[in-house]
């Protein structure tokens, strides 16, 4: 499973892709749209920002998977939109916007997780090297 160093490494060297191109490359990898998730640190309460691919939009609701690779912890993204479900979403480099994030029902990921495996393999395959079942998050426009 990749090491926290490397999942910021990654994290950062998207973010320099997408400065040095002017926003022309990395909004999209392997066919899916990516977002950058602002959460407030559980810990800290300070701003932390991720980069994350979509895989589906339910509705109005972008849909975002808490895989990190199939590792038996969840990401620390993750952790910090439970405790604090007001978050922003920034897409195509356009200014953030104000969204709440909620776990999927257990009804909702029924629905929806055979419609990601089915288009994107991988997080099929992060599923079979944890036991925890890797959660969908939904990620609602605020009105």
């Amino acid at each position: 499973m990749p090491s926290d160093f490397a999942l910021k490494t990654m994290n950062a060297i998207h973010r320099v892709l997408l400065k040095v191109t002017g926003g022309r490359v990395g909004w999209t990898v392997a066919k899916m749209p990516v977002l950058q998730l602002t959460t407030t640190g559980r810990k800290s309460g300070r701003p932390r920002s991720v980069m994350l691919t979509s895989p589906l939009r339910d509705g109005n609701a972008i849909v975002v998977v808490a895989s990190r690779g199939g590792d038996d912890q969840h990401p620390a993204w993750f952790l910090n939109l439970r405790d604090q479900p007001e978050v922003e979403v920034a897409l195509e480099g356009k200014p953030p916007e104000p969204m709440r994030a909620r776990v999927a029902t257990p009804e909702e990921r029924e629905r929806l997780w055979p419609q990601i495996t089915a288009d994107y393999r991988n997080y099929a395959e992060y599923q079979t090297k944890t036991d925890r079942e890797i959660p969908l998050v939904l990620l609602d426009p605020v009105e």
